[in-house]
């Protein structure tokens, strides 16, 4: 299992635009990412699911990723939160 941390810095949070667009980049992968707020915890491949967590700037996310190709997720997947979130 790969982990890790991320503090949003985009002024609206996750907000429906880049909400989609991690849910279409952690669908690339077999493996599980699970996003984690305040101890709830949604799956990224699941757009409600992420948006229900309601994650505005300034917060800090963790990140979950499980799988057979979680070494491939968990860098594309930080790479994504660096370059959107």
């Amino acid at each position: 299992m790969k982990q890790f941390s991320y503090t949003i810095t985009d002024a609206l949070g996750i907000h429906a635009r880049p909400a989609g667009m991690l849910v279409k980049e952690a669908g690339k992968f077999i493996s599980s990412v699970k996003i984690e707020k305040n101890g709830n915890e949604a799956d990224a491949k699941r757009l409600f699911s992420l948006m229900g967590l309601g994650v505005k700037a300034g917060e800090t996310v963790s990140l979950k990723i499980e799988g057979s190709d979680e070494n491939d997720a968990a860098e594309a997947i930080e790479s994504f939160f660096k370059a959107n979130l």
